[in-house]
């Protein structure tokens, strides 16, 4: 059985709502994907280029896989390709903290953290009600483990260091604070996936469990960090930065250069 098929028995609002978090959860693993991708060849050390081109394919794997599941679901003839690449910046869904630009490693390494968690949260937040998103989240969240688990290590690494290490670490954190709690913003229709069991909790108390990972690793590294619950996502996935306006630039060059060329 088909997504769109199983879609159908969704009604409009829920569907709508559906449509919506999909596009937000692939928009994020795309743009994060080609952010960290950008690391490929000049990473601090060789085992860090091979790690992060991995990492990066495996988000961009996801955002695709995600994709083709909203393509199922509009059923208006775009595919995944259409989706990921035939969009002006301003309708991309990715949330503030994924707005900003690659930066240095500590900013690239306090991002990963940042999203690698929260998306941890959102992951577990997802219920049965769909079954094509419950069964594809079960696979990414196999795959999301190992890439938090690459991100602690370095925040571990750079937080115990001393020094301009650990000074550049604790400033992305600190620049990244306010933006973080965007990938669990609130999203539209939030009442109708909560009711179809597609959400299997709020994205207010995926926030909490989130903020309470996070004061965890933190906390014994003497980073303690304020977080706080962002509102609604429209707010919080919408008017693009410059940074990902060049991104955008990037990766939709071939696209553009060569109408309908595959990734």
């Amino acid at each position: 059985m088909t997504a769109t098929t199983i879609a159908s028995a969704l009604d409009a609002p829920t569907r709508t709502a559906l449509a919506g978090f999909l596009l937000a959860m692939a928009d994020d693993e795309f743009v994060i994907g080609f952010s960290d991708s950008e690391w490929t060849g000049i990473a601090p050390i060789l085992e860090e280029d091979v790690a992060m081109s991995s990492i990066a394919q495996d988000e961009l794997g996801h955002a695709r896989a995600l994709y083709e599941l909203l393509a199922g679901l509009l059923d208006d003839g775009r595919d995944a390709d259409a989706l990921a690449y035939d969009r002006e910046p301003e309708a991309y869904r990715h949330a503030r903290l994924l707005d900003h630009g690659r930066g240095d490693w500590a900013m690239t390494i306090a991002r990963r953290f940042l999203y690698d968690t929260a998306d941890a949260a959102r992951l577990a937040s997802i219920g049965a009600g769909w079954p094509p998103l419950a069964e594809l989240v079960a696979k990414i969240r196999r795959e999301e483990r190992y890439h938090a688990m690459h991100a602690l290590a370095w925040v571990d690494r750079l937080a115990r260091a001393g020094g301009e290490a650990r000074a550049r670490f604790v400033a992305a954190l600190d620049e990244l604070a306010r933006d973080a709690p965007s990938v669990l913003a609130t999203p539209g229709g939030e009442a109708a996936l909560l009711e179809a069991g597609i959400l299997g909790r709020s994205m207010a108390a995926a926030f909490d469990a989130w903020r309470s990972d996070v004061a965890g690793v933190l906390r014994p590294l003497m980073t303690p960090l304020a977080l706080e619950p962002a509102a609604d996502a429209a707010r919080h996935r919408a008017a693009p930065s410059d940074d990902f306006r060049w991104l955008w630039g990037e990766f939709t060059s071939v696209r553009r250069s060569e109408p309908g060329a595959t990734w």
